[in-house]
């Protein structure tokens, strides 16, 4: 299927007004994922604050992306009723909000609170981004618009890699957080002055909310269609192993498993990022002009992570040579724009009314994946004594069902767009001139 085959009568023309709007919306969610991944730096610094050992450190992620993926059906049924604007407002309230007092917390329970309100408004984010593009760009741009989205929220996890890093080291942990937390005031002022949720000319159809059988309804046409889950088992099977990586696990298992530098391998945890960045550039491009790359690119990053990541683990000697490591986290970086593959799946299967929930649904699935191997790998360390290569081989766990799911639902999305096609090409014939 063809890129074309996407167009819409009725389309939003996209322009210069339509980058700016949307550009403030990818401002927000840039911030949103600084605070969500800058534990990630902090890990080995948050052990020491609040004197926990790795299973109620992984608990900070844990309990961040249990809030962030249970919020995700709820946040698509909100932005598909009240819109991008509103429930974005509200996302950077609650973010902001929850990294500030991440930084002032006296104690380990006042801390998790504060990463669960972090995870609350960090939920409101891509979402409505992904609803602000769609709403004003023309819909044969969906898959690059989407990845670079990803793309800047992948700049704002280089910046915590590096800006906030240093900040820590340099500042201390309470100015570091307390400073960062002053991004999130500066673009909610500019959200409020100059965010729309569409372009005029282009409002959507007055839609009618009743209540929870609507809710029900949207639901459960969402996950009626193949695409819908095909999307969140591509985003499940793909995301995780990087989100892992970057989110907490990375940075103790290059220095405390691989013996390096806190610099080293902040330096690697950067390549996964500069590598994410370039590749969702290519990806975005290929799936824009060849839309059966999909599924392809999607296994064939499993495949190459798994390779990789087991290639690590099972190196002969106390640790990989180097350039194992930069191997890994070339490939790592990938994960992501792989996971955005699942939003093509998802967004032709359906309709516009339908397009926050249907988003919401496929974006649980890499954050359940993330959260449970999170927490495997937690506890796999304090089980074994801290031995990161029988931690790390959960991944394989969840990559296996993911590719089963992948592969099972391929076939019968294939078919229903298809059938959706040919009808849409017959119901242009007949309209009369």
């Amino acid at each position: 299927m063809s890129a074309t085959a996407l167009s819409l009568p009725g389309d939003p023309p996209g322009g210069r007004r339509a980058r700016t709007v949307w550009g403030i919306g990818v401002a927000v969610y840039f911030v949103a994922v600084i605070f969500r991944t800058s534990l990630g730096v902090a890990g080995l610094d948050a052990a020491d604050r609040f004197d926990v050992n790795a299973s109620a450190l992984s608990t900070f992620s844990i309990l961040q992306l249990l809030v962030y993926a249970g919020m995700q059906i709820p946040v698509g049924l909100m932005v598909d009723r009240l819109g991008t604007k509103k429930v974005l407002t509200l996302g950077v309230v609650l973010f902001t909000a929850g990294q500030l007092g991440f930084a002032l917390s006296p104690s380990y329970g006042t801390a998790l609170a504060s990463r669960a309100l972090l995870g609350c408004g960090d939920a409101m984010t891509f979402i409505s981004v992904l609803r602000l593009g769609s709403r004003w760009f023309p819909a044969r741009r969906g898959p690059l618009i989407a990845q670079i989205a990803a793309l800047f929220g992948m700049a704002g996890n280089l910046v915590s890699t590096i800006v906030v890093s240093r900040m820590l080291h340099g500042l201390g942990w309470t100015a570091t957080f307390a400073g960062s937390a002053l991004a999130g005031v500066i673009v909610l002022v500019l959200l409020l002055l100059f965010l729309k949720d569409h372009p005029e000319g282009h409002e959507p159809a007055p839609a009618h909310h009743a209540g929870a059988a609507f809710v029900r309804r949207q639901i459960a046409e969402s996950w009626r269609e193949p695409g819908t889950r095909l999307g969140m088992w591509v985003h499940f099977t793909t995301q995780f192993p990087a989100m892992v990586f970057l989110l907490l696990w990375g940075m103790p298992f290059l220095v405390e498993a691989q013996d390096l530098s806190r610099e080293t391998a902040g330096e690697l945890l950067t390549l996964v990022v500069a590598a994410n960045m370039v590749v969702g550039l290519v990806y975005g491009q290929v799936i824009a002009r060849h839309h059966a790359a999909r599924a392809p690119l999607a296994l064939g990053t499993v495949g190459a992570t798994a390779a990789v990541w087991g290639a690590t683990l099972a190196y002969p000697g106390e640790q990989a040579p180097m350039w194992l490591l930069i191997i890994l986290c070339t490939v790592l970086g990938a994960c992501g724009p792989a996971s955005m593959i699942g939003f093509d799946f998802a967004r032709p299967a359906n309709p516009p009314r339908r397009q926050g929930t249907a988003s919401g649904i496929v974006n649980m699935g890499g954050f359940t994946a993330s959260m449970a191997t999170l927490l495997a790998v937690g506890m796999l360390l304090d089980a074994t004594g801290d031995n990161y290569r029988i931690a790390f081989a959960s991944v394989f766990v969840l990559q296996a069902l993911g590719v089963f799911q992948m592969l099972r639902l391929r076939a019968r999305t294939a078919r229903r767009e298809r059938d959706r096609l040919v009808a849409s090409r017959v119901e242009a014939v007949h309209v009369p001139a």
